[in-house]
């Protein structure tokens, strides 16, 4: 570990920023244009919108990253050359904000006090709207910008509002005005997630910016001189709010319906006949391209397609290939078409062109069957649909299967009685005319699997000695066997302290990392066992920028009230601020330490890439940095689905696409793990949607939609490049916290998937430390650590004394809702022993 003292900056630091700035314009998606960008040189510009001097790097909460200092489009601008005529505005409207905030924060403050909640809690996340305004637009010059903002973040849901999802009403008269006027105008969305453009459809050039981290202005500049072309694609569809069969019930505090069963995004707009505003998949270009001389090979075993692409525009670009199927309705529902495979060409010069190939096993056309537990093929045709988005996809072959097939026999998980899920009729896939590709059902062999059973204790043979382990000498498993059930139990859960503090629960629950989010106990170091620090994300390292060693451990210097100051009364940060002992003589005279991280893109961004290796690049350096900082375990990425516009956290999740968020999360995991000793954590598993009330919020989902939409990120991740660890969710399914289901942390994950990493609980799910934010008596109790150990959860985080207690009563309560059995807590205490020697053994190797 790299101890940094100078606050200026460093070299690494200067290469992994523009590192990310060469990939931004991967990311930007270009949904609308009329020719008129990229310009020729800079010029005078007029600036407008909140994202100009207010540019979101990204959202907030433990996706947040405290870089040393980030690019504005304003500062981007200026930075490339051009000029801003807009100045008068800008400054106008910095007072516009500044009421805003104000008025805000009292809102919060009062809103809370009516509901008896703490205001930080009431507040955490809670994205403030978008204000009305009455500034003229005066600029000179014939070329424009309006850059919109939307922030978003942990804690809290967006809103079908004005300033939120909705447009206000100064944003759409602005933005049209300026369409009208200006020659050169380009709508540029400095956002996370969806905003409703349907008022602004006239608008010529719209750009999605999306929020890149650190370089986030230097990018926009970038692209609006060509320097970075777009060839991002939305990886989720983007339609008047209503119109998503998500949004009603969405955001219920107790239990959330997924009535839409299996139709979550394109999969309901296509098999529906609705035409979204812009669809799955869509993308434009500074140039244009076609697809031709399509061909398709396939057999019982893998499907192939290549396809001619060539550059027919004036500049420089780069076109996604995108595959479709469409399966056969049988004895189950389909959706018309699902995303099978992708593929990106290299930059293409005007007139080049490039052969690029899609391939995908032929299994991973199968459905799952409720009423079997089984992975099925049904008998029909399986329509190959090949295009650019998904709502240009058209037929290209068919694959017909003579028998249905059987893949895989399961077991039955996560019942639910009573769900009433939507059904949908869609039109037929066409197949007349189409070349056929047959597949023979007597091809395909049934696989099995083997459930584990009970484990059983393992027998003290001699006195645990962890040096002893780290030379081969003795096993884990060994080790273990000599533990008491309460060290046994110590390491089933992170470090903690007595009387931790509300600010570990946001990102300080560690001592040997400065903002570190937490760490395995140290409480046996006595036995020489080391602990692995844990770094929030997922759009880079989230620890403090300046710290000092006193001591065994490390005291952040960051403000830890900082983030307070918008929702509490001068009065109440008093009170806060005299609980901070003042600091010691130790303390003052120890020198101060830096280390700067870098923002990279937000997850959704990423995506938008459909670049994996853009991805892998992203997690390689993280990777880096935390080698550099000492951090072993990133909990990133963040892989749930994005079933809904309204969740506050979409912009930290990659898709609406379990394939293209798999594939994503797995290039980060392998960038991150080229580096010795660091590992990534993929998060939340499972069923996390919305982040109302979400610490007890019960998500109702049919085991279909659970295993063929919100479980299969998780299980292409895990497949393609296991990660070291895997981070539960908060919420219930189906009537039972996710970290406490053995069904889904043994019988899936391990059984079905063969993961062998460590599995961790996101923080304080099994305390109320946290709760009570709505002011609101909760349906669903809190989890359990116990439980957590009956399921197959290693760690506990961060960790607190009741959940030592809850752990050691259990062992001997019968009675208890979750009784683990001593070989039980051994199992998950050999894990974490497993993952810290593996981790400590490669980082010293």
């Amino acid at each position: 570990m790299e101890r940094i003292k100078e606050s200026t900056i460093q070299s690494f630091e200067t290469e992994h920023i523009n590192r990310v700035r060469n990939i931004g314009g991967e990311c930007a998606v270009l949904l609308k244009s009329d020719g008129s960008f990229p310009l020729a040189s800079p010029c005078p510009i007029a600036a407008y919108g909140s994202g100009v001097r207010r540019t979101v790097k990204g959202g907030t909460g433990s996706g947040d990253v405290n870089v040393r200092h980030f690019v504005t489009v304003e500062e981007g601008l200026l930075n490339a050359g051009f000029s801003i005529t807009s100045s008068t505005w800008l400054d106008r409207y910095d007072q516009v904000m500044a009421d805003a905030k104000k008025a805000f924060s009292q809102y919060i403050q009062q809103r809370a006090a009516e509901l008896g909640v703490n205001p930080i809690m009431f507040g955490m996340g809670q994205p403030m709207p978008e204000p009305d305004y009455e500034i003229p637009l005066v600029a000179e010059g014939d070329t424009a910008i309006y850059v919109l903002s939307r922030k978003s973040g942990e804690g809290a849901d967006r809103k079908a509002e004005a300033g939120d999802i909705l447009l206000s009403q100064t944003e759409i008269r602005d933005i049209l005005t300026l369409n009208e006027r200006c020659a050169r105008f380009m709508l540029v969305l400095n956002v996370g997630g969806m905003v409703d453009l349907s008022p602004v459809d006239a608008v010529k050039n719209i750009l999605i910016l999306s929020q890149l981290g650190t370089p986030t202005g230097d990018v926009l500049a970038d692209l609006l001189l060509g320097k970075s072309v777009p060839s991002g694609k939305l990886a989720m569809t983007w339609a008047p709010i209503d119109a998503y069969p998500s949004t009603e019930g969405f955001g219920n505090p107790d239990d959330t319906v997924y009535a839409e069963g299996i139709y979550v995004g394109y999969r309901y707009f296509d098999t529906a006949g609705i035409v979204p505003v812009y669809p799955f998949g869509f993308g434009l270009s500074y140039t244009s391209f076609a697809l031709s001389e399509t061909t398709i090979t396939a057999d019982e075993t893998r499907v192939t397609l290549s396809a001619l692409v060539k550059n027919t525009g004036k500049h420089p670009g780069k076109e996604v290939v995108q595959v479709y199927v469409s399966a056969p309705d049988g004895k189950l529902e389909k959706p018309f078409q699902e995303l099978r495979g992708f593929a990106k060409t290299s930059m293409l010069k005007p007139g080049e062109e490039e052969t690029v190939t899609v391939s995908f096993e032929t299994s991973d056309l199968a459905s799952y069957d409720e009423s079997t537990s089984a992975w099925i093929l049904e008998k029909g045709d399986y329509v190959l649909r090949v295009g650019t988005d998904s709502g240009s996809a058209a037929p290209a072959a068919v694959l017909r299967l003579d028998q249905t097939v059987t893949l895989c026999q399961l077991r039955k998980i996560c019942a639910v009685e009573g769900l009433e899920e939507l059904h949908l009729s869609r039109k037929a896939a066409p197949a007349e005319q189409l070349p056929i590709l047959p597949l023979h059902a007597e091809k395909y062999a049934q696989q099995t699997v083997s459930y584990s059973n009970p484990p059983a204790e393992i027998a003290c043979v001699n006195t645990p000695d962890w040096q002893k382990v780290v030379a081969g000498e003795q096993t884990v498993e060994q080790f273990a066997a000599g533990l008491s059930e309460k060290q046994l139990a110590l390491l089933c859960i992170g470090r903690y302290d007595e009387n931790p503090s509300p600010m570990s629960a946001i990102g300080a629950a560690s001592t040997a990392l400065a903002g570190g989010a937490g760490e395995t106990t140290d409480r046996l170091s006595d036995l020489g066992i080391p602990t692995l620090a844990m770094a929030d994300g997922p759009a880079g390292i989230r620890v403090s920028t300046q710290y000092k060693l006193l001591g065994k451990g490390v005291k952040s210097l960051d403000n830890p009230l900082a983030m307070f100051m918008d929702f509490v009364t001068p009065e109440q940060l008093q009170m806060m601020a005299e609980r901070i002992p003042a600091p010691s003589e130790e303390e003052k005279n120890a020198p101060i330490y830096y280390q700067y991280c870098t923002a990279i893109p937000i997850g959704t961004a990423l995506a938008q890439s459909w670049n994996p290796e853009i991805c892998r690049t992203c997690g390689d350096l993280v990777g880096e940095e935390m080698s550099r900082f000492g951090v072993s375990l990133w909990l990133a990425p963040a892989q749930n689905i994005q079933r809904s516009p309204l969740c506050g956290r979409d912009f930290e999740y990659y898709s609406e696409d379990p394939l293209l968020s798999g594939l994503c999360a797995a290039a980060v995991t392998e960038g991150v793990q080229r580096h010795p000793g660091r590992g990534s954590t993929v998060k939340h598993f499972a069923a996390n949607n919305q982040e109302t009330n979400r610490y007890v919020s019960n998500s109702i989902v049919s085991e279909r939609a659970l295993r063929e939409i919100y479980l299969k990120s998780f299980e292409v991740s895990i497949r393609a490049c296991e990660p070291h660890a895997l981070m539960t969710s908060y919420n219930l399914i189906n009537g039972e916290h996710a970290c406490n289901r053995y069904d889904l942390l043994t019988a899936v994950l391990r059984d079905e998937w063969g993961y062998a990493g460590l599995v961790m609980t996101d923080w304080y799910v099994t305390t109320n430390m946290l709760s009570g934010g709505t002011g609101r008596q909760n349906k669903h109790p809190q989890a359990s650590a116990a439980g957590c150990v009956k399921a197959g959860t290693d760690l506990t985080m961060p960790g607190a004394g009741s959940d030592l207690e809850d752990i050691l009563n259990a062992l001997h309560q019968s009675e208890h809702s979750y009784a683990p059995t001593r070989a039980e807590l051994q199992r998950c205490a050999v894990r974490v022993l497993w993952k810290i020697l593996q981790m400590h053994d490669i980082e010293t190797a």
